[in-house]
């Protein structure tokens, strides 16, 4: 197999950090690993395979000059924007963890557990875009049970860590927990929620639209769509928890046929990347804790509704700085590289 010069844009950040442990994890067909970073982290290091590796500044030409053929983006959707297009014209295919992409009707909108034929369009622009993190984990559920049952309507909340906010919040959470022990929980300080996360729960994740839905919640609309090129039905509402890793999700699904509970652990068990825990009786259910460092999506609780026998409830967790961000960048980026081999 071809090994690749690969670049790792935003390499200091939670989910840079992230990309470079899966890439050692996976043995990825590595070349050479190109950190890259604002002139700010200039001094700065990160260490892969036991070696620190210089970051180096990000500018228009250093994709050409360190001869990038795949460069995963991970710094912000302003970075994206304005970089992105210096990767590709430099003859990279560009990974893009951010929104900015997303819903470009020419960039393709990627869950290789789901839609890996879309990859193919990346010559288009490009661009492979990376969904949001709670849609990752959500399709990649779906897919085999609308495949089986035929799906109509999705009813989700969500309990998202702290992460999913970057760096800065996970330690707006950990310094707000600190203070309440310290009885000065009044004197802490919130920048990066709209309220205190610590011991509260917080029902708004990204602003709010004119539908009284916020941009979070659209985003898991209208990615599904994309993602499953199928129009289903789909409400959200994303909640911020004061937990640092791992997104869950309380789901209800509405089917077109009549669905047993038990298939549906049989058919989840047996999909890609899906590991079902469900044994309640046992307290054996998905938690974030458990989805920590993995990157396998958790299903559990699974159960039919009590009035309907097309309808279905479970709860899915996972870790939303690998599922839903790092390690489906990363495996967007092998069925790229397959798709390379084998012409």
């Amino acid at each position: 197999m071809s090994k690749y010069n690969v670049a790792v844009v935003g390499a200091n950040g939670a989910v840079g950090e992230e990309i470079l442990r899966v890439l050692e994890e996976i043995d990825f067909p590595l070349a050479k690993l190109v950190p890259l970073a604002s002139a700010r982290s200039l001094g700065q290091s990160v260490e892969f395979n036991g070696k620190e590796l210089a970051i180096k500044e990000l500018t228009e030409t250093v994709f050409d000059e360190e001869e990038i053929q795949i460069a995963l983006f991970s710094a912000g959707g302003s970075v994206s924007a304005k970089f992105a297009p210096f990767a590709v014209k430099a003859g990279a295919v560009v990974v893009d963890n951010t929104s900015h992409f997303r819903m470009d009707k020419d960039v393709p909108l990627v869950v290789p557990e789901v839609n890996p034929e879309d990859i193919a369009l990346w010559k288009d622009t490009g661009i492979i875009a990376n969904p949001n993190c709670s849609t990752i984990q959500m399709v990649q559920a779906l897919k085999p049970l609308d495949s089986a049952f035929g799906l109509k309507r999705v009813d989700v909340a969500t309990y998202q860590a702290t992460s999913g906010a970057g760096k800065t919040a996970m330690e707006e959470l950990v310094n707000q927990m600190q203070a309440f022990f310290a009885f000065k929980l009044d004197e802490a300080e919130h920048t990066k929620f709209p309220h205190q996360i610590a011991i509260n729960v917080i029902p708004q994740i990204d602003s709010f639209t004119e539908s009284g839905y916020t941009k979070e919640e659209l985003k898991m609309v209208n990615e599904t769509t994309k993602i499953m090129h199928k129009n289903i039905a789909l409400s959200a509402t994303c909640v911020r928890v004061p937990t640092l890793r791992g997104h869950a999700e309380a789901l209800t699904l509405t089917f077109e046929n009549s669905v047993k509970a038990q298939n549906a652990r049989e058919i989840l068990a047996a999909s890609p990347n899906i590991i079902v825990l469900d044994t309640p009786e046992e307290g054996v259910y998905p938690m974030p804790i458990l989805s920590m460092d993995q990157n396998e999506t958790f299903v559990g609780r699974i159960r039919n509704d009590l009035f309907d026998d097309k309808i279905l409830h479970m709860f899915i967790v996972a870790d939303n700085l690998r599922v839903g961000a790092a390690t489906n960048a990363v495996r967007i980026a092998q069925k790229w590289v397959e798709m390379q081999e084998e012409k």
